[in-house]
């Protein structure tokens, strides 16, 4: 019994699975803009919008990618409902501690710019969503599991 409640607290506790922030941050946006478009940013010339997004887009998913091989390739979990086997250092996380929710923060930017001025809406309200009830729940569980590698990490690379 025991090793079960060690093994259920070795996790960071997030308060919802991150992936479906943004999933549904897109799909409620999408909805929101065929029923009540607010037309934000129609005065911005629709091929400058496209462009943008797009970039913003590939940047985002091309953070996401970097980050999941990443975690591949020193044999650690991307779902934070299991242990962290291992500290992820290299690649896109000498940039940002969260490569992960940057990019697909900046994924969602780029198709907010693109198309759905909703999308850009929810997508700032749900922010405080992913910084209280995720990233910092994680960084205190990182701290928890790897003490001072994780403490001069910290003090290197930014957060975002």
């Amino acid at each position: 019994m025991t090793g079960m409640t060690e093994a259920s607290t070795d996790t960071p506790g997030v308060i919802i699975f991150p992936p479906l922030i943004p999933i549904s941050v897109l799909v409620v946006g999408v909805v929101l803009n065929l029923l009540i478009p607010l037309g934000l940013l129609t005065h911005v010339l629709l091929l400058g919008r496209i462009v943008v997004g797009t970039i913003a887009f590939v940047v985002g998913i091309g953070m996401v990618i970097g980050a999941n091989r990443i975690f591949r390739r020193i044999g650690t979990n991307v779902n934070p409902s299991q242990p962290t086997g291992a500290l992820a250092t290299t690649g896109v996380f000498t940039w940002t501690r969260n490569p992960m929710y940057v990019g697909g923060s900046l994924a969602l930017l780029g198709i907010a710019i693109a198309l759905s001025d909703w999308v850009l809406l929810l997508l700032v309200l749900s922010l405080p969503l992913v910084h209280y009830g995720i990233i910092l729940r994680e960084e205190r569980y990182l701290e928890r599991k790897f003490g001072d590698e994780y403490r001069r990490y910290k003090t290197k690379i930014p957060r975002y």
